[in-house]
């Protein structure tokens, strides 16, 4: 945003003590709006109200700046630092023109609070799902008529890929600015919560997927306002976050804060947790789960986490994490792949271990995700042949089973990796990147990695419901029903490449070679 010439007024003090002060705009009355923001690189904070008039806000203890201010929600705001440039607030609620333009204050006091169901670990059946792709519309309304067919299938919470305002209008959603404001492409505050709220009606959990690993490309504003990064460790994608400045860990841990308490979302899915470093007594992952929890007690937290590693699980208090090893193993068992990580994993036995593993509701097991579709070269989704056999494997398992969009019915559309970065150099970056992450995969030419920027790329990765197959569907329905009454226990046999899997009265036998399973009672 550009500099403005624009009057100072003191704003109204109102003590708030740091560790527990709401952080962004804050509607308290009609007419009256907390502004507060963590900003230890400033000498001085103003907020300026559609774009009019500068008010200054208190500084208080730990470099935090707030104050009262007469504003209503609807209002533009940015905050003014050291009387310079203006710049979004961290904690925005709301960016209806992209990353570069004002914030807005949402009253998220106007959410309805309708009624929650409680996410049973036992019974979960997660439905991960992308809002851009899921439907025509690629909007929380377009989703939502969806969402009682899965409820009746036998779905009980939909997992919702990041929504946070990222740069463009496309993309996964990982690489998010301002993680507090809804994505303005799919409806924005507005928009989610009424997604939530049919989702709730229709009997859905919500588990939204929130990342505290690393911000996206463009970061440059939320620099301005102090050290939100650290060069004492390093991530894949980004500046790794600093968990040692208390204002970066109540800018993470409101941040999930928010979701529960303003949206009603009922669970939160925590990216790649191995990449958040905290040398804290208390790990900020820990802090999260603690705190959400003390808002909604049955908040469900889980995580993705690297293969092998349980730290979510036996030290940060959460309730389920990834597990990516039954996947791993039944991919190359049927398609034989040993490009990249696949290269240690594709024996029965090996397969026969991930469903005997034990106790089996922490482990959340799928056969298709957003990363071992999307992450492909070609983002191509598994083989017919094969849909069948990995159904029946994962709706068996007892661990906790996670479907990816359209897989029920067979999608035959791929799910691609696509951007929309508004910085060139960002954009052709990723290109190259993308490109040369699968220089060396056998059976393709770079050449045929799509293009992560291209309109098209993005379009082909709707899904098409026009060609669904209702005989894998009902399967589905199948497999969902069983796993309501049947016991957790699971006898697996292994002979050959076949598998015998039984609990209780059903059993479940399946034949790798000729791609095969099928259900005896």
């Amino acid at each position: 945003m550009t500099q403005r010439a624009a009057g100072t007024l003191p704003a109204v003090a109102v003590r708030v003590d740091e560790a527990t002060a709401r952080l962004g705009a804050v509607v308290v009355g009609d007419d009256d709006v907390d502004f507060a923001v963590w900003a230890p690189s400033a000498s001085s904070v103003a907020v300026r109200i559609d774009g009019v008039v500068d008010h200054a806000l208190e500084p208080r203890d730990g470099g935090m700046f707030g104050g009262r201010v007469a504003a209503r929600a609807g209002a533009r705001y940015a905050y003014v630092l050291d009387g310079g440039t203006a710049f979004p607030d961290p904690c925005s609620r709301s960016q209806p023109d992209g990353v570069r333009g004002e914030s807005e204050v949402v009253d998220t006091r106007r959410h309805g609070r309708h009624g929650r169901p409680a996410l049973d670990l036992d019974e979960l059946v997660l439905y991960e799902l992308h809002i851009g792709t899921f439907s025509g519309e690629g909007t929380f309304d377009g989703a939502v008529p969806y969402l009682a067919p899965l409820a009746e299938l036998g779905v009980t919470a939909v997992e919702v890929m990041p929504i946070a305002t990222f740069p463009g209008r496309r993309g996964w959603g990982y690489d998010g600015l301002y993680t507090s404001a809804p994505h303005e492409a799919y409806g924005g505050p507005d928009g989610f919560a009424r997604f939530v709220e049919a989702a709730h009606s229709a009997g859905l959990g919500v588990v939204l997927d929130v990342v505290y690993n690393h911000v996206g490309p463009g970061n440059e504003a939320l620099r301005a306002f102090g050290p939100y990064f650290t060069d004492r460790h390093e991530t894949a994608w980004g500046d790794a976050l600093d968990y040692s400045q208390r204002g970066v860990r109540e800018w993470a841990i409101q941040n999930a804060e928010l979701w529960v308490r303003d949206y009603g979302v009922d669970g939160l899915r925590l990216d790649a947790v191995h990449a958040v470093v905290d040398d804290e007594p208390t790990h900020v992952l820990a802090e999260l789960a603690e705190r959400v929890r003390a808002l909604e007690p049955g908040t469900l937290v889980t995580s993705e986490v690297e293969s092998g590693d349980a730290t979510p699980l036996e030290r940060w208090g959460h309730d389920a994490q990834w597990a990516d090893e039954f996947h791993h193993e039944l991919q190359v068992l049927l398609t034989g792949e040993r490009d990249g990580y696949y290269a240690d994993y594709g024996s029965v036995e090996g397969l026969a271990r991930q469903l005997r593993r034990t106790p089996p509701e922490p482990l959340v097991y799928c056969s298709q995700n957003h990363d071992q579709v999307g992450n492909r070269a070609v983002g191509d989704r598994p083989a017919a042949e094969e849909l069948r056999v990995r159904a029946a494997l994962l709706l068996f398992a007892p661990q906790t089973p996670l479907l990816f969009m359209g897989e029920e019915y067979g999608e035959r559309n791929p799910f691609q990796f696509f951007t929309d970065h508004i910085d060139p150099f960002i954009a052709d970056a990723t290109r190259e990147g993308r490109r040369r992450e699968f220089a060396g995969f056998a059976g393709f030419s770079a050449d045929d990695v799509p293009d992560p920027q291209a309109p098209g790329t993005f379009e082909r990765s709707k899904l098409d419901r026009s060609r669904s197959d209702e005989t894998l569907r009902a399967f589905y329905g199948e497999l969902l029903e069983l796993r309501r009454t049947l016991p957790k226990e699971v006898d697996v046999e292994v002979e050959s490449r076949r598998l015998r899997l039984r609990r209780g009265p059903v059993v479940l036998e399946v034949d790798l070679d000729a791609r095969t399973a099928e259900l005896r009672r």
